[in-house]
């Protein structure tokens, strides 16, 4: 069966640096940092006192008062993006067969802040007091279920929880829907609002944060020598992904297309990375052959790149061996170096970046970049963004687990 050409027609984003696509690119070739101190709650007893939070969100402007206050913050975020990939694709669902459109969305914990406002509520007032809405708040497939709905889009719908690699997860299964005639458009990526008293806490206790107080906006700095855990951020990156002819009879433009993607398992620890990097080596190169790309053939390659230790030493290891001598003329960025980790929503903004990257010829920096580090000793583009011809990109998504995907992106031709 012939695969069935799938492109980029529409972008959405809600992000620590901007609250759409404009304004996030814009942050994003600036080196603009979005991690500061928390606002959402108090962190005096925390170890750690920053995030990157997404600031200045009012949701109730684009769907309603009530229906914002039946909605958890990370389906929020997800639904003011997919208003703005919607709006930017220029489609009108009311002219398609609903069953041939769908949404699948990626999150790595979900309704977070509904969990903990529930459990405050049972704790403090009884079980009797637990608001009938926490559990369709909460579980992980609200984001695509309140955009399904939004929209009336009666496809293929489902979510995708793969810790830190789910909005590439999704966008993979988005993807294989759209590749094998079961949906012509899919509305896919991530969202994740982790930033509570449990998300915070909890990472801080297992060691995985930055714990650089004094300096929020530095903390972030991947493959930098000095780097001492991630940063937890916030929001929703979404994209509009469409059957290359349902594309181009409606006169739709043409952000990129998705060549292919690579998931694979490192099956060796349930948080640390697989030392050699061998799984995220294979998922990469899986992605390449799927694309038909050689090695030579792709410039830039949008990093994990979370700013932990061994994490982005394995990933450096990865990619030379996915890529052999070409690895040495790379690019090789962290978009979490500005917004920090958005956990399952981190690859769904990482690919507008990717995206934006082929459409403008431009590649982020890395920011933060102060130190070379004898384990990372790529070009990791540090500091300043770089004008470069870019037509074919990796990216990077890897998860607690040992999830590992990649998705090859290219130029449409």
């Amino acid at each position: 069966m012939n695969r069935r050409r799938v492109v980029i027609t529409g972008l959405g984003a809600v992000t620590p640096i901007g609250n759409d696509v404009a304004t996030y690119w814009q942050n994003l070739l600036a080196g603009v940092s979005g991690v500061a101190p928390i606002t959402q709650f108090d962190t005096t007893n925390f170890k750690v006192h920053f995030a990157g939070e997404v600031k200045d969100f009012h949701p109730e402007t684009t769907v309603g008062v009530k229906e914002a206050r039946r909605m958890d913050r990370f389906t929020q975020f997800a639904v003011i993006a997919a208003h703005e990939a919607v709006t930017d694709a220029g489609i009108d669902f009311a002219k398609m067969d609903p069953f041939r459109a769908g949404v699948i969305i990626g999150s790595g914990i979900g309704g977070l802040n509904e969990f903990e406002d529930g459990h405050n509520d049972l704790r403090d007032k009884g079980p009797g007091r637990i608001s009938p809405f926490v559990i369709p708040k909460m579980i992980a497939n609200a984001a695509t279920g309140n955009v399904s709905i939004r929209y009336g889009l009666m496809g293929a719908n489902s979510a995708v929880s793969t810790a830190c690699a789910s909005a590439h997860n999704a966008t993979v299964d988005a993807l294989r829907a759209i590749q094998f005639g079961y949906a012509d458009v899919m509305i896919t990526g991530g969202a994740e609002a982790a930033i509570t008293p449990m998300g915070l806490g909890g990472f801080a206790s297992a060691k995985a944060l930055s714990s650089r107080n004094d300096a929020p906006a530095k903390a972030s700095r991947p493959f930098d020598k000095d780097r001492d855990g991630f940063v937890l951020g916030e929001g929703a990156g979404l994209y509009i992904l469409e059957e290359l002819e349902h594309a181009k009879k409606r006169g739709a433009k043409i952000y990129a297309e998705v060549l292919a993607a690579g998931s694979t398992a490192d099956a060796y620890h349930i948080t640390a990375p697989h030392p050699e990097g061998l799984g995220a080596c294979k998922a990469m190169e899986f992605a390449m052959a799927d694309a038909g790309l050689n090695a030579d053939q792709v410039q830039y390659v949008n990093a994990h790149g979370t700013s932990t230790e061994l994490g982005d030493a394995a990933e450096t290891a990865a990619i030379k061996k996915s890529f052999g001598d070409h690895a040495r003329k790379l690019m090789v960025t962290s978009t979490k170096s500005m917004i920090g980790h958005l956990l399952g929503a981190s690859g769904g903004a990482a690919l507008i970046a990717c995206c934006l990257s082929i459409k403008h010829g431009v590649v982020h920096p890395t920011i933060n970049y102060d130190t070379p580090d004898p384990s990372c000793d790529l070009d990791y583009v540090p500091n300043q963004a770089r004008e470069a011809r870019v037509s074919a990109v990796v990216s990077n998504s890897f998860g607690f687990g040992g999830h590992n995907c990649c998705l090859a992106v290219g130029a449409f031709k």
